[in-house]
């Protein structure tokens, strides 16, 4: 039995495998054609169409500039990745971004994480900043986390109509 046992679990193995995969774990956002649809519950906000397509743009451009921000990351470019987040995410983004005016239409916690990612934002600046002087890059890593953190809070929450 003992010298069968490799030939084993070379045969079971292989069809135990697919159920460690649980879609559960998806949270729902992988649907199977025909699958029943998992409701969206975030909270509407209604933007007039002008400040939709801006505000949507503001997010297209955060996009842009976290994926600019890791790349300089993994380039040792740190002064440059707080450079992007500052100006681009960071509370001096702030008026280039418009935040008065579209704030006037967001609901009090879509405001606070906002707030909170901008303030995130310009934290991580400073701590990437410090890590071109100190070359430890873990303190900035988990400061950039905060930043997607109150990316995700919102979008978990809210949804612009």
């Amino acid at each position: 039995m003992r010298r069968h046992l490799p030939l084993l679990l070379l045969l079971v193995l292989p069809l135990a495998a697919p159920a460690q995969h649980d879609p559960a774990m998806h949270g729902g956002h992988h649907h199977a054609a025909g699958a029943a649809e998992v409701p969206d519950t975030r909270e509407w906000v209604r933007f007039p169409p002008a400040m939709t397509a801006h505000t949507l743009a503001n997010m297209r451009d955060h996009l842009l500039a976290l994926q600019q921000i890791q790349s300089a990351l993994g380039e040792a470019r740190y002064d440059d990745a707080a450079e992007i987040a500052e100006q681009r995410l960071g509370l001096s983004a702030l008026r280039s971004h418009g935040a008065a005016e579209s704030s006037r239409f967001m609901p009090a916690g879509m405001q606070e994480a906002g707030t909170a990612m901008h303030r995130s934002a310009s934290r991580f600046g400073l701590a990437a900043r410090d890590a071109a002087a100190t070359g430890d890059l873990a303190p900035a890593l988990k400061s950039l986390a905060q930043v997607t953190a109150a990316c995700v809070s919102c979008h978990a929450a809210y949804r612009l109509q």
